[in-house]
């Protein structure tokens, strides 16, 4: 079921863009595009036909082919992207929007309805939940009422199962447009009057954080925009799921600094036979492209702090701290080092990860 959504979205995408570009597609655009058989390409044009999701212009005549057209240049669905990370007993469900008005508006109204939500917070169209396994009463309906909200979230079959209960345009985005986001493997739905509960299921990833610091010299770089292209390259690969990039401060004061003494982390959704994989690679990218021999990287899974890291991320914005202090502290917390010195900022980055950009940004802002 997931890849057959997947191909049909990405078919779907090219004879768009196909229609939009040169006002019509033949069979064989999208075979080469796709780099999938003739038949294949047939196939998915006569049953998209079918669906009245494209119309054929003009007909086959001769040694011209059938020329047709997307109905529609507008998405289907402004959810970009649904997929979630979990640490068995934690989850965290992201949900990337075309707008950040509608991933504004689903925050409100998740976030006022409750259920089994812990957390909600938005970082411009990325809209981040956290979640406990287990299911919650919630009221929909109406003004003052919510109009959507998550009263279940269960784990089956290696994936996460979200359930939603909405009314008016949550439930035209339930209904209609969910299931077209990438990550969405299935949605089933439930009608009783106007309230509509769906079950949405997407891949069960793990939460993986990735710090990085001295990557930089005197000479030239930046541990930021290194970190930044880590990300890109994994997302590149199509083996991860990109989530986010951050900027974290650490000890302003100290001496041999290249600047203001900052180092960066990354998250990732990675499925869970895969993260030596990314661990491998990101130790290549890093190796390769970093300005200074003392780089380092700091790997962790899971969706929590603990006290213990989080005190260590103290640390290593008000004092000097040893090599030696930061591989304890990450063999306590079963962090993975490797690099140079840049181990000890890498891991700080990792320790302070999950807080709000004005605590990252700023070391004399008390950590809660």
């Amino acid at each position: 079921m997931a890849s057959v959504l997947e191909h049909r979205r990405e078919y779907l995408r090219l004879m768009r863009q196909f229609t939009q570009d040169a006002g019509f597609f033949t069979v064989t655009d999208v075979q080469k595009a796709a780099g999938i058989p003739r038949s294949t390409a047939q196939d998915w044009v006569t049953r998209l036909v079918r669906e009245g999701c494209v119309l054929i212009k003009k007909e086959k005549s001769g040694r011209t082919a059938a020329r047709y057209a997307a109905i529609s240049a507008i998405p289907q669905s402004t959810c970009r992207r649904i997929f979630s990370t979990t640490d068995g007993e934690h989850v965290e469900i992201f949900h990337d929007c075309m707008s950040g008005a509608c991933a504004a508006f689903c925050g409100y109204h998740h976030a006022r309805a409750g259920g089994v939500l812990t957390d909600v917070k938005r970082d411009g169209t990325l809209l981040r939940e956290c979640a406990r396994i287990g299911d919650a009463s919630v009221s929909i309906g109406l003004p003052p009422l919510s109009a959507v909200g998550i009263c279940g979230v269960g784990y089956t079959d290696g994936h996460i199962v979200q359930r939603i209960r909405c009314i008016g345009g949550p439930a035209y985005s339930l209904t209609d447009m969910m299931s077209q986001a990438e990550g969405v493997t299935r949605v089933e739905l439930d009608q009783t009057g106007n309230i509509v509960e769906g079950r949405v299921w997407t891949q069960a990833y793990s939460h993986f954080t990735i710090g990085v610091d001295d990557t930089d010299s005197k000479a030239g770089g930046a541990t930021f925009a290194l970190a930044l292209a880590l990300l890109t390259r994994l997302a590149a690969s199509r083996v991860v799921l990109p989530i986010s990039h951050h900027v974290v401060m650490l000890n302003e004061t100290l001496s041999n600094k290249t600047a203001g003494n900052s180092a960066s982390y990354i998250e990732v959704a990675v499925p869970p036979n895969r993260i030596d994989w990314v661990m491998a690679k990101s130790r290549e990218f890093v190796e390769n492209e970093a300005l200074s021999a003392e780089w380092g990287l700091a790997f962790r899974k899971g969706l929590t702090i603990p006290d213990g890291l989080r005190e260590y991320g103290r640390h290593v914005r008000e004092k000097v701290v040893d090599r030696s202090v930061a591989e304890e502290t990450a063999g306590r917390f079963g962090v993975i080092l490797c690099g140079g010195n840049g181990v000890i900022g890498a891991l700080g980055a990792v320790a302070l990860a999950r807080l709000s950009h004005e605590i990252q940004m700023d070391p004399a802002r008390k950590i809660a």
